[in-house]
């Protein structure tokens, strides 16, 4: 119960808050009274998915994808407003974005769920999608592009 309560706690802290770090979620949460430790609140993260996109007063923040399954317009949001081209070569695709928002489109493109995805790396303003075939690459280009309109 108290897991429950305190992971509850992260995802209104992180609402309200820009915490970029786990430390500085860790004195929130002290604040409100749930003595943790860095180890708990890295796990917290890890289960509730919590990625960092650009900051307004500070470089990241936290952020949840707010459901488990699914694309939220939260998520499709930020793609549409950080990706800025997207190529392709063989079975090879590129994405560029705006500069601290590769991984931010990493979990957007994950959250998708493409089979014909069989994996991505993300840096810090670009994100490598590698596709199963040079036959499905357009496919998966296509389907990237619908959610930029």
């Amino acid at each position: 119960m108290q897991r429950a309560k305190r992971q509850q706690k992260i995802l209104e802290i992180i609402a309200n808050k820009e915490i970029d770090t786990q430390e500085e979620l860790c004195d929130e949460l002290n604040k409100s009274n749930f003595r943790v430790t860095q180890a708990t609140i890295s796990r917290d993260v890890k289960e509730l998915k919590l990625y960092k996109v650009a900051g307004v007063q500070k470089k990241y923040r936290y952020a949840s994808l707010d459901v488990d399954d699914g694309v939220n317009n939260r998520m499709t949001s930020l793609y549409k407003g950080c990706v800025l081209s997207i190529n392709s070569a063989n079975n090879l695709i590129l994405v560029k974005t705006m500069r601290g928002n590769g991984s931010t489109v990493g979990v957007f493109v994950d959250s998708l769920k493409i089979n014909e995805i069989i994996g991505s790396v993300a840096g810090d303003d670009t994100l490598l999608i590698v596709v199963d075939s040079n036959e499905h690459t357009p496919v998966v280009v296509t389907l990237l592009q619908e959610y930029l309109s």
